[in-house]
């Protein structure tokens, strides 16, 4: 079978082995033999699917034609380029979830082929070491993600040439890291903090502003300028080399690759639209380049803080070169994604699902005290110029029938072939597990009615979790649903079939009456499942 074949070359077990004899390494280990198998089963399931999920990108195309255009910008400036790095080089959902047929990982793979003449550059603010900042979606500071990201570029064949601390003053956790970086054996650099950046071009342009960094030594034609995250530094780095190049006589280039939004389709393309979205949190509003509309009569979609700014990028070239190669801020980019929508009905759509999406979660952070209520309503806006409700999300509206018609909180599924099913909370299972359950059923080929976890099984879980976990909610989460199904799998052939349909609910969609707990968001995030939830939270369950 599949699942035995991805178990001997993914997880290393013999090919003759039986579930049993693998279930016996050890009771902790049933989650990770779980999701290997998930994960190890996913490529395939994707293929298979390819008829049912509809692609609105050309993935290929855009690796194709992306680094070529990279290419030909490096040539342009004298074969040395630096590439500012905007988003995420890898694990960009946000595009992926926008542009369907856009892989997570595609920028990353576009820069592997370019990775001959390319090495990568670090970048993190003294300022984010010394507060500790965090990676919101990732929970980790942006000093342990500089190394968890110089580790992965490096597992890919990636040169990684240094890390370059930010806007330094004298932090002494700064100058920790930095030690912490060199016993590693990584190069370090300062760039200090220079007044009146960036509206104070003629300091900056001088040996005691960007003069005074120190210069970061480099030897391929592409440099790649990233960060664990935004405000991080990455353009005053760029720009700092330039100046530090040219008084060295290289005259090299700069360059900005950014995804989104997408500055050759309409200004209130939902993909766009769905960008402002993603970023209520930083205000961010697109709006047509005037400098590129002055320069070439043409219109071209950028975002406010780039075109307010490059007031101050052309002076600041000025201060280098005498003069800006670039007559706009689109001008700068690089980015060929727009022209790799293959399906414009299919991106459209995803965006507007992706917006409605941003919304429940704006709403749910709000619930929380998370965020502003200004960040919802900038949504709520998107989506009313975009003419779309909650109930556009079919899952949405048929969780709320289902819970008007059993009183309980309830949740709906969306499968690939658009086959809804719901689920709602019993004495047993919440919401989430007993949806998850029908869902495996359905695509296991396995009647509604059966019961593939009995009550005699999980009557004893349940006394565990309240009686000697002193725990208050006795109903079982997915993932407890998940280990009493690989338990039983090993002698109930339906637990083993309805436990190998788990892979074919990636990219399948689910709405929640509820906000759900951090274990059962968990749980649909790694099966690659999109979430939505109202934003009330459940109400306490204590032991009768």
């Amino acid at each position: 079978m599949l699942i035995q074949y991805f178990d001997k070359h993914k997880l290393g077990v013999s090919h003759t082995a039986s579930y049993k004899e693998k279930c016996h390494i050890e009771k902790i280990n049933i989650n990770k033999w779980i999701f290997f198998r998930i994960f190890a089963f996913r490529i395939f399931i994707r293929n298979l699917s390819e008829g049912i999920m509809k692609h609105g990108f050309d993935n290929n195309k855009y690796l194709k034609i992306q680094s070529e255009h990279i290419k030909d910008r490096i040539s342009k400036f004298g074969n040395k380029l630096y590439l500012e790095f905007g988003g995420k080089l890898f694990d960009d959902f946000h595009a992926s979830r926008v542009l369907p047929g856009f892989e997570p990982d595609s920028k990353l793979k576009m820069l592997m082929q370019l990775r001959d003449d390319a090495e990568i550059v670090m970048v993190i603010s003294a300022r984010d070491i010394e507060k500790n900042k965090v990676r919101g979606d990732l929970g980790i500071t942006y000093d342990t993600d500089v190394l968890r990201l110089r580790d992965e570029f490096i597992n890919r064949g990636l040169s990684v040439n240094s890390v370059v601390i930010a806007q330094f003053n004298g932090q002494a956790s700064a100058v920790a890291f930095r030690e912490r970086l060199e016993r590693l054996g990584i190069n370090v650099y300062y760039h200090y903090l220079i007044e009146g950046y960036p509206t104070n071009v003629d300091l900056i342009c001088s040996d005691e502003g960007f003069g005074r960094n120190e210069y970061v030594k480099t030897t391929k034609p592409l440099v790649v300028i990233t960060a664990p995250g935004p405000g991080s530094g990455k353009m005053a780095v760029c720009l700092s080399q330039l100046y530090q190049e040219n008084k060295r006589g290289i005259k090299a280039g700069y360059a900005k690759f950014e995804t989104f939004p997408i500055w050759s389709i309409a200004l209130k393309h939902p993909v766009n639209v769905a960008y402002e979205a993603a970023t209520a949190d930083l205000n961010d509003v697109n709006m047509i380049d005037p400098f590129h509309l002055e320069a070439y009569g043409e219109t071209a979609v950028n975002y406010n803080r780039d075109i307010e700014i490059f007031p101050v990028l052309n002076a600041i070239f000025e201060g280098i070169y005498g003069e800006n190669p670039y007559k706009s801020p689109t001008d700068m980019g690089v980015n060929m994604a727009g022209f790799c929508i293959s399906d414009d009905e299919v991106c459209c759509q995803a965006s507007k699902d992706e917006i409605i999406r941003r919304y429940y979660s704006a709403l749910c952070d709000f619930a929380q005290g998370k965020i502003p209520e200004s960040e919802v309503n900038k949504i709520a806006l998107l989506m009313k110029q975009m003419k779309i409700t909650t109930d556009d999300r079919r899952t949405t509206v048929a969780a709320r029938q289902r819970k008007e018609m059993e009183g309980t909180p309830a949740a709906a599924i969306e499968l690939a072939d658009g086959t809804i099913l719901t689920g709602h909370t019993s004495d047993l299972l919440g919401p989430s597990a007993a949806l998850l359950l029908n869902a495996t059923k359905h695509l296991a080929g396995i009647d509604h009615s059966v019961k593939l976890i009995p009550q005699e099984i999980i009557e004893p879980i349940q006394n565990t979790k309240t009686k000697l976990l002193h725990g208050h909610n006795p109903r079982l989460h997915t993932d407890e649903v998940l280990v009493a199904l690989s338990i039983l799998s090993l002698t109930d052939e339906k637990c083993r079939r309805a436990l190998e349909t788990l892979p074919q609910l990636d990219g399948c969609q689910v709405h929640a009456t509820v906000m759900l707990s951090e274990v059962d968001r968990k749980i649909f995030k790694k099966l690659g499942i999109g979430l939505t939830t109202d934003p009330l939270q459940k109400k306490p369950t204590r032991e009768k």
